[in-house]
């Protein structure tokens, strides 16, 4: 099982970037794939969700996120993607994706890769 992170980078406030996370090794459709980030000294929060084939593949976001990042999933390339518009300097954190399964109880994460919003 891998899930491997990428995109992240250094940005403007106001500007943005595009997270992706490549799975193998599981069933992709199956898994509710996630996005959670974690900042220095805080701990690591849920960003945006969205769910597994048996749940429609619906989006949730955190308040602090909504309406300014997109997550989706293409599951023909096994790749979630977290778009993030308008960052904020609180934006700044490791992002951190995760795959769940709500049946089977599996998790599986992925490295981090740094998101850093100056100001």
């Amino acid at each position: 099982v891998q899930l491997q992170a990428s995109g992240g980078g250094l940005v403007q406030a106001g500007g943005s970037l595009r997270l992706s996370c490549a799975a193998s090794g599981f069933t992709f459709s199956d898994y509710a794939m996630n996005w959670y980030r974690q900042a220095p000294g805080k701990q690591r929060e849920l960003v945006a969700v969205i769910t597994s084939g048996y749940s429609g593949y619906s989006p949730n976001y955190a308040d602090s996120v909504k309406g300014r990042f997109t997550i989706a999933r293409d599951n023909a390339k096994s790749t979630v993607y977290l778009h993030m518009n308008s960052l904020k300097p609180e934006d700044t954190a490791v992002y951190y994706c995760n795959a769940k399964n709500s049946r089977t109880l599996r998790d599986y994460w992925g490295q981090g890769t740094q998101v850093t919003v100056s100001s």
